[in-house]
């Protein structure tokens, strides 16, 4: 059986030889399909009609590996945590129960990334060391999830999940996947992240990335000003600092005004489960990273200067 690597992953592995410019504290795998997924997300290179290589996520490259050779060379990343990331076809489920029964022997946590599951399947996961579940709704808004996220799930679908998993987990423990710059407005990102944490869950902000090969490809990603304005609103929503009112938005649904005082570089770093930081995952190095992987990275000046 193969499982997918992200590069960096597999450099802090050994199963690549090459530098790393900041290490990833949580191993990221995939699961491998020789197919491409049963949805058409149309940002996705992974979606079935997409002409974008099959080893690729985001702007990452995901070399496969034979889960075993895996297996052994885990330990040398050093690593806090495992994320495991899905796509779906046949047999899905099945795959994911081997790679985690695989893993078991390291006893180390483990977040599954995966499209809506009965309810048994959750608490099956829950026995094998997994903790934290991502939900990929990655779209901000109904209307523009009918459009971008070509899925066998609904919007509904995703709700209905995103609370079997609160249930099953606990809360805090649904990672809720939103994408900046789809085609939504700033006030539909907040409302929908606001409604996150008001349910009990967690969000992980991503930036939209074009990837050749997507009928996506075309779209520009979101202005680093943009994005540093969301973080530092999902930031105060996710620590209680501010609510949806608390936000001016204009007309046409940007957002124009927030609280100021006492910027946090901890706001701009990666967001989701625990030692998660996901180097370059969105821009390519030598590029200011829309999430950094570290807090000490942050230069918060400059950021003021992006936020202000």
């Amino acid at each position: 059986m193969k499982v997918r690597v992200s590069y960096g992953t597999a450099i802090a592995m050994g199963l690549v030889k090459a530098k790393l410019l900041a290490r990833p504290t949580t191993a990221y795998l995939m699961t491998y399909y020789e197919g491409k997924c049963l949805n058409d997300c149309k940002f996705c290179p992974q979606a079935r009609s997409s002409r974008a290589s099959a080893d690729k996520l985001s702007r990452v490259t995901w070399p496969a590996f034979d889960l075993s050779q895996v297996v052994e060379k885990f330990p040398q990343g050093g690593f806090r945590r495992i994320c495991l990331q899905t796509i779906d076809y046949p047999g899905l489920i099945d795959d994911v129960f081997t790679i985690l029964r695989a893993f078991r022997r390291y006893n180390t946590p483990i977040s599954v990334s995966i499209t809506p599951v009965e309810r048994c399947v959750l608490e099956e996961f829950k026995k094998l060391n997994v903790d934290y579940i991502g939900i990929g709704l990655d779209v901000a808004s109904e209307w523009l999830y009918n459009e971008i996220k070509v899925s066998r799930h609904s919007w509904e679908d995703m709700w209905s999940f995103f609370d079997d998993v609160i249930e099953v987990f606990g809360k805090g423990r649904a990672v809720v996947h939103i994408i900046v710059g789809l085609g939504e407005t700033d006030y539909e990102l907040l409302r929908t992240i606001a409604e996150v944490y008001e349910r009990g869950g967690i969000v992980s902000l991503f930036a939209f990335t074009p990837i050749k090969g997507t009928p996506l490809e075309n779209y520009k990603p979101p202005s680093i000003k943009r994005y540093r304005r969301i973080q530092w609103a999902h930031y105060l929503i996710k620590t209680g600092k501010a609510t949806l009112r608390d936000f001016e938005f204009d007309e046409d649904g940007n957002l124009v005004g927030f609280p100021r005082d006492g910027v946090n570089p901890i706001a701009f770093v990666t967001q989701g489960c625990p030692w998660c930081n996901r180097p370059y995952y969105n821009e390519r190095p030598g590029k200011e990273p829309y999430n950094f992987p570290t807090s000490e990275m942050v230069e918060i000046e400059n950021i003021k200067k992006e936020l202000f």
